[in-house]
Parts: structure tokens; C-alpha cells; sequence
């Protein structure tokens, strides 16, 4: 297996995202032919000195439909010292996938050799491009045991490749948004106990998006580590605590059991509806103090640091958020610093924004601007 403890240092990984190929409900929601290049093409400055639109290399506006590509992503990545990838996954309401055929074409081909692991994006899918309840096309549903059996025996394949990554032999499983799932700790209990059934030694599960951490239902036996996910994570670091309606939660479920819990949150859920505002105005953050934050943040025993190349997601929203201040000069040093303490920590992962986030400005595949320097600054801050 892709074992993260093998002694030989911490190991990158970014996020993956695979919707660079055309599938029928984006033609149906978007119009024919949308792709995730749709966004990045159609992006145009909206100030002096604004970078965008952002170009692949060679204008390489790929499918992932084909294997060559993710062949050559795979390839490209270890060159430059990237342990693996970390698929974005989309399952829904009653098992239906979105974007879920480059990962069983890669699972199929052995020549796309790199090691991966799922993060579930477990949220509705919108027209909003931010995973709220405005415009919902997509609804997810957790459901009950059989829908969870379901999802186990279609992640199951995967675990068993010699590819996936494990965490002292277990599969690793990052959900993104745990704070949605109602049923949390029923649902992540029975993942581990089939894994053991299936005869692995059990699953590593993670959790990424911060606001879990300050969720009123949070506890701190469901999950084995959690992600700094940046740039989000360290701008929202100060604001992460536990709510005073924690007090009340805990009091119902040592008095009438997690399945009272589990009801009171679906009372709330279903009166509360979309906590979601409606951005009107462009947001910008610095570049260097989010990273300063990165590299000074409390990493408690479960904390899996993270790092982000750069942000900047108007070309899914013009009314969406950047930073200023990106340089490949500054990345690489923030990355050396950020691996140095990693080391000297003991973590064995770093999990980076993004290897292919076009439509967000975070990437590390080469673009015309750049070439291939972020990935250089990677394979440097590595020795």
C-alpha cells in the first residue's frame, strides 16, 4: 500500500479536483459542453494588474477523460516530489456520482502510478459554486445503513488498490463538511467496523473544512486527525471555538443518548434552512499574513498541517475572494519553512491547495506565467 509511514519524510498531497471533462447534468445546468476550463477561460481582470484569466501551459486545456492525461499529471507529480493526490469524491442522495469516472478510469489503469486517497465533498451542489442551500440541483441525503453499505462498497474497491493511501495500513477517508451529516458518529463507526470486516486493519478518517471544529455538535472521538485546509482554515482560525449551545448538546446526549442528538439536528436543520449570506462586494486578503498565520498555528497531536499556492476564485464569481501578494519566491520559502516544522513535528502529511483548483487560482500544474516554478519550489522546499 501507499503508506505515509515509511520513514522516508512528510509527504505532500493536494487536493484533486476532476471536473475537467463534460458530463450530461453540467450540459443540463450549465450548458453543453461545461467543463471546469468553461470558468477559467471566460475570466477577464477586474482591476489594473488583476491576473486573470490564468493559462495552462501550452494553452493544455485537458480531458480527464483521457488516460494520457492522468498519466502524465501522475508522472508530472512525482518528478517534482508529490507523494499523491486526494480525489474530490461526489455522492448524493440515493448513490448517485458526479465527476466519479477519472478515478475508476485510474483505478482501472495500473500506468497511472501515483499514490490517492477520497475526500468525500459532501455537500449540495448549487448553482452558488459555494455548496449552500440557494438554488440547490444536486440535494445530498445521508440516509440510513443500507445507503451507507452502498457508499462502503464503492469506496471498498478503492482501499484495496496497492495505490491508496494508508495510515498505518488503514485507508484514509477525509470527509469534507462532517458538520452536515446528521447521523456523523453512527455513519463513520460503521465505515471502521466494515473495513475490519473486509479484512483491513480498519480506516484513517479525517475531517477538512474548519467549521466542524466549531460546530455545536463537534466531539473529538469521531475523526483520528483534522486538516488545516487553507486558506480557509487560518482565516477563520481565531473565530474556531466551541459555541456556548455545546453545553446543551453535550447535556442531551449524556442524558437521552446520540439518537436524541441525532433528532434535535434535524429539527434545526430543517427550520434553520441556508446559513449562507449572499456576497455583493469582491473580498481580498494578504497573501503573506495568511501564510504567517499558517506557519504559527497551534498544531495540536491530530492537526495535519496544510498550505495553499495561491486564491483567487472570481472566475466562478466575480463577487468572490483573493489574495494579494502571491510571488513564487514567497511560496517556496513559506513551503520550506512549512515542511521544516513539519519534520521537526512529525506529521506525516501536508495537505496543499490545490494541484488543479483553475476556476480558484490554486494550482501547482504549469501555466504560462509560471512554467513549471511552483512545482520546482515544491521539490526544493522537499530537500
Amino acid at each position: 500500500m501507499a503508506e505515509v509511514f515509511d520513514n522516508k519524510g512528510v509527504k505532500i498531497i493536494p487536493f484533486y479536483l476532476p471536473q475537467f471533462h463534460t458530463i450530461p447534468e453540467n450540459d443540463e445546468w450549465w450548458g453543453e459542453g461545461f467543463t471546469e476550463w468553461t470558468n477559467v477561460k471566460k475570466a477577464e481582470p477586474l482591476f489594473e494588474g488583476h491576473d486573470q484569466p490564468r493559462i495552462p501551459l501550452n494553452h493544455n486545456y485537458y480531458n480527464l477523460m483521457d488516460d494520457n492525461v492522468k498519466i502524465w499529471q501522475a508522472k508530472l507529480a512525482k518528478e517534482y516530489g508529490i507523494f499523491g493526490f486526494c480525489y474530490y469524491h461526489y455522492w448524493f442522495k440515493g448513490g448517485r456520482q458526479l465527476l466519479e469516472k477519472p478515478a475508476e478510469q485510474m483505478l482501472k489503469n495500473k500506468e497511472i502510478d501515483i499514490p490517492f486517497c477520497f475526500c468525500w465533498a459532501n455537500e449540495n451542489w448549487s448553482k452558488n459554486w459555494d455548496g449552500g442551500n440557494r438554488e440547490v440541483i444536486m440535494e445530498q441525503d445521508y440516509g440510513s445503513r443500507e445507503d451507507w453499505e452502498k457508499h462502503f462498497q464503492y469506496f471498498v474497491q478503492f482501499f484495496r488498490d496497492e495505490r491508496y493511501i494508508t495510515v498505518h495500513g488503514k485507508p484514509l477517508l477525509i470527509i469534507y463538511k462532517p458538520e452536515q451529516i446528521i447521523d456523523l458518529q453512527q455513519m463513520v463507526a460503521y465505515f471502521r467496523k466494515r473495513a475490519k470486516e473486509e479484512g483491513l486493519p480498519g480506516l484513517c478518517c479525517a475531517f477538512q473544512f474548519p467549521m466542524y471544529y466549531a460546530d455545536m455538535y463537534y466531539r473529538n472521538d469521531i475523526f483520528d486527525y483534522r486538516i488545516g485546509f487553507e486558506p480557509v482554515y487560518s482565516r477563520n482560525v481565531e473565530k474556531l471555538g466551541r459555541p456556548g449551545t455545546a453545553k446543551k448538546v453535550e447535556l442531551l446526549r449524556k442524558t437521552l443518548g446520540e439518537k436524541a442528538v441525532s433528532n434535535y439536528r434535524r429539527i434545526r436543520q430543517s427550520k434553520c434552512g441556508s446559513n449562507w449570506g449572499k456576497p455583493q462586494n469582491l473580498s481580498m486578503f494578504f497573501y503573506d499574513e495568511t501564510w504567517e498565520k499558517i506557519l504559527n498555528n497551534q498544531w495540536t497531536r491530530e492537526f495535519l498541517p496544510g498550505a495553499f499556492v495561491d486564491w483567487d476564485n472570481t472566475p466562478r464569481n466575480k463577487h468572490g475572494v483573493m489574495y494579494e501578494g502571491f510571488s513564487i519566491e514567497k511560496f517556496g520559502e513559506y513551503m520550506k519553512r512549512l515542511v521544516k516544522r513539519a519534520e521537526e513535528e512529525k506529521k506525516p502529511m501536508i495537505f496543499i491547495n490545490a494541484w488543479n483548483e483553475w476556476g480558484e487560482g490554486a494550482f501547482l500544474e504549469p501555466d504560462e506565467k509560471y512554467g513549471y516554478q511552483k512545482l520546482e519550489a515544491i521539490k526544493k522546499a522537499l530537500k
